[in-house]
């Protein structure tokens, strides 16, 4: 190192660091990794210069390095030692060389020898790991290997890397609290160290990279709340630091809005879901960063696609909201409770008194002009449960024309699965809304509306491919014929005397309703047609709710013919009959369908004796 000036040093290491940062798609395509190689050339060849290490930090014995050891582990040094001298300086050099190589190795897919290099540079660290100097390497260092076991799906290990990290910031930032140094000030002239703000600002962004991979840690580990709790965090972070890129952080706020529309708070699901669509509005109107993601350039696909994700995210809200509504107000047989409405209404009054107290304590994002364009995005989509059908109707609108956004992208032709889920989701908008629906009529329109959406996908489906969607819609298509059934029914036994074409419209919903509870039913045999002695859990219950509908759809059949009566009272019997035989011989089924089961039972009782009643009659004529 005496031999070489100290100006040479630092210039491999600012060219090192010029090819690690050109992008993959720029290198020879049969040498991806050549710039990456190059870069690491250099690195090695800076490391030689700089000498070997220190005899106290290399010669540490191994077994301190393990997890046990306290490279990650929470217990933090009880005092805060400055890297000063020569023998430290060069240390804290040779760290910062071992964390770009063990970042090159990593990006060039050599995990073990990019772990080995970051253990190395941790090692080189431990003493002043607390130092202004050295903070910031050690907790990216630290991040990095944490990133690097997450990827290796040893999340233990990784939660304690990143956890590690966390601490280590909060005990910087409450013992010194001042900014410090970047691992690249190491290599700089005195005259080109970075400003107090910007060192401010690169080390806030490395704090919030670590909340954001332990949100994905905590996510992964199936700790939802404090996986929801850390991405807020990033998020907001990322706002006021002004460090995002528009798209993906919109994408991951709606993401976020999924886990509260889970937890019913649908206020902070609003929120994250306004704040998706202003700062999705930027996507192409800020400027990019050298680290914007090579995904998030000038690629319309993407944008749509991103676009088409943020709209299926308000399509739930809206569901959601609408169906919470639903099971609020219905009573027993699924129909709107009048003395539940009214309950509700009187606790709306008090749920609105409450609602500032509520904003306050819920997610909030940006401030400023940031903070009044969310909010006039949320002051037009209501977050309390509609109470009526204008209400749901608004809600209704709102989830309706995301399903159109959605599918502008999630098209049949190259997203199958998608497009028929948002398809099912607007059908599912359409039945909610009927729920709230008085008129008899309009609620018949609404499920011919899902009908005339849902049945063309059965067309274009390959079953054989797509047996578990096909199934789920075959279910649905039956269902919304089975209620228009029961709605016509209704509306026929208000007139006196219905004439033939209702009876025929009756009987025709009927038919329909048998057609697809039948495919769904038969999509369960095996192939030698056998339908199964035990039916999995997964189609345990639409299994024998189909069958309980088919016997009621039988038993619901109007005709003259006496003949023709009897034959479908004794389908009818023959349905009831299963679901009481089966429940009989698996009783863990009978838990899946209690109130279907118990009228079966009474069914079975008297059927028989209403058609040996009915052969008695026949007999007399």
């Amino acid at each position: 190192m005496a031999c070489v000036p100290w100006v040479e040093i630092r210039e491999k290491f600012q060219a090192a660091l010029t090819l690690s940062r050109v992008e993959l798609h720029k290198n020879p395509e049969k040498e991806p990794y050549k710039s990456k190689y190059s870069a690491r050339a250099l690195l090695e060849e800076v490391k030689a210069l700089l000498g070997p290490a220190p005899e106290d930090e290399d010669e540490r014995p191994q077994a301190e390095d393990g997890l046990g050891g306290g490279d990650h582990a929470l217990g933090l040094p009880t005092e805060v030692v400055e890297a000063e001298g020569p023998v430290a300086q060069r240390a804290v050099r040779l760290a910062v060389i071992e964390f770009h190589l063990g970042v090159n190795h990593i990006d060039t897919e050599e995990l073990s020898a990019g772990e080995e290099h970051l253990v190395k540079c941790l090692r080189l660290l431990r003493r002043y790991r607390l130092s202004h100097d050295c903070i910031s390497l050690y907790i990216q260092a630290q991040n990095n290997l944490g990133i690097l076991w997450s990827e290796r799906e040893e999340i233990e290990t990784a939660r304690a890397y990143l956890e590690s990290s966390e601490a280590l910031y909060n005990q910087y930032m409450k013992e010194i609290g001042s900014p410090p140094l970047d691992p690249t000030e190491h290599f700089l002239p005195e005259e080109e160290k970075l400003t107090e703000q910007e060192r401010s600002k690169r080390f806030e962004k490395v704090y919030t990279h670590n909340l954001y991979y332990l949100a994905q840690v905590y996510q992964h580990m199936e700790m939802f709340e404090k996986a929801a709790h850390y991405c807020h965090s990033t998020l907001k972070r990322q706002l006021e630091h002004n460090a995002y890129h528009p798209m993906e952080w919109a994408i991951n706020a709606a993401t976020l809005s999924q886990f509260y529309i889970n937890k019913l708070c649908f206020m902070e699901a609003r929120h994250c879901l306004s704040a998706a669509n202003v700062i999705f509005g930027q996507t192409g109107k800020i400027q990019t960063t050298e680290d914007t993601p090579e995904t998030e350039g000038d690629v319309p696909e993407l944008y749509h696609q991103r676009k088409g994700e943020i709209a299926r995210c308000w399509i739930k809200y809206c569901l959601t909201l609408m169906q919470n509504a639903q099971l609020s107000m219905q009573d027993n047989i699924g129909e709107l409770d009048l003395d539940k409405q009214s309950e509700l209404r009187a606790l709306r009054i008090k749920e609105l008194d409450e609602e500032e107290s509520i904003r306050k304590k819920a997610v909030q994002f940006g401030t400023g002009e940031l903070c009044d364009a969310i909010s006039a995005v949320e002051e037009k989509v209501r977050y309390l449960r509609p109470l009526d059908f204008e209400e749901a109707r608004e809600l209704f609108l709102l989830g309706q024309h995301y399903v159109f956004e959605a599918k502008e992208f999630f098209q049949i032709d190259g997203y199958v699965t998608d497009h028929i889920e948002v398809v099912q989701d607007h059908s599912s908008l359409f039945k909610v809304l009927a729920f709230f629906e008085t008129d008899m009529e309009r609620r018949c329109k609404m499920h011919k509306r899902r009908i005339a959406m849902l049945e063309p996908l059965i067309v274009d489906l390959n079953p054989q491919y797509y047996l578990l969607v096909n199934r789920q819609i075959q279910f649905e298509i039956a269902h919304a014929y089975y209620d228009m059934m029961d709605l016509k029914v209704a509306i026929a036994d208000r007139l006196r005397d219905p004439d033939s074409h209702i009876v025929k419209k009756i009987n025709n919903l009927n038919k329909s309703a048998l057609k697809y509870y039948q495919l769904f039913l038969d999509s369960l045999r095996d192939p030698n047609k056998v339908f199964p002695e035990h039916i999995g859990e997964d189609v345990l219950r639409p299994a024998m709710l189909a069958k309980f509908r088919v016997a009621r759809l039988y038993g619901k059949i109007i005709t003259t013919d006496p003949k023709k009566e009897l034959e479908n009272l004794a389908t009818s019997l023959e349905h009831y009959k299963f679901i009481v035989d089966y429940c009989e011989k698996h009783p863990e089924a009978a838990q899946e369908i209690e109130v279907e089961l118990e009228l079966s039972k009474e069914m079975v009782s008297l059927l028989p004796t209403k058609m040996e009643r009915f052969r008695t009659k026949m007999a007399l004529t």
